[in-house]
C-alpha cells in the first residue's frame, strides 16, 4: 500500500505495510535514524516525534493511519522553541549516553509551544513519561527550565 506522509516539511510516498510502525518507516524505508527505539510499547519516549505538532511515541503509530500528516523528527524540527531547547541542552549537558535525548527534546519543544511558561511541577509531569537510563532528570529539568526562561525574554 502506498501511503503519502510529510516527514519534516518532505513529501514522502512509502510503499509498506499500513501496520508497520512509524518508527520503523521513519529510520528503516526513509533512513533518519535520529528516532530511537526504545521499549517498543510506548513507556519510555526514546521513539517520540511531532504529528500535526503532538508528540506522539512513533513505535505504537501505524503508519497507516497517518495519510497526509506531518511528521516532525529531530532532524527537522525547528522554530524557536526548539532552539531554546536544543541551546540550553547543550548549555546544561543534559546528554549522557544521549539515546532518549531526541526523545526528550521532542517532548520538551512540543511542551513549551504549548505551554510558553510552565511552572516546574509541569515541567516534572511533562517529562515524567520520558525515561533516561543515566538518570539526567535534574539536567532535563534545568535546561527545561532555561529554555522556557529564554523564551520568555
Amino acid at each position: 500500500m502506498s501511503i503519502s506522509i510529510r516527514i519534516n516539511g518532505n513529501q514522502q510516498e512509502v510503499r509498506v505495510d499500513p501496520e508497520k510502525p512509524l518508527l520503523w518507516v521513519i529510520r528503516d524505508d526513509l533512513r533518519l535514524t535520529g528516532t530511537k527505539y526504545g521499549c517498543g510499547v510506548a513507556q519510555c519516549g526514546a521513539c517520540t516525534v511531532l504529528i500535526d505538532g503532538v508528540a506522539q511515541r512513533s513505535c505504537i503509530t501505524p503508519v497507516g493511519t497517518l495519510n497526509g500528516a506531518e511528521v516532525t523528527t529531530i532532524e527537522g524540527i525547528d522554530g524557536p522553541e526548539a532552539a531554546a531547547v536544543k541551546a540550553a541542552w547543550t548549555d546544561v549537558e543534559v546528554a549522557q549516553c544521549g539515546y532518549c535525548q531526541s526523545g526528550q527534546v521532542m517532548t520538551a519543544t512540543a511542551f513549551l509551544r504549548d505551554v510558553p511558561n510552565p511552572t516546574d511541577e509541569e515541567i516534572v509531569d511533562v517529562m515524567t513519561d520520558n525515561l533516561c537510563r543515566c538518570a539526567t532528570y535534574t539536567r532535563i529539568r534545568s535546561a527545561l527550565r532555561q529554555a522556557a526562561d529564554a523564551l520568555e525574554g
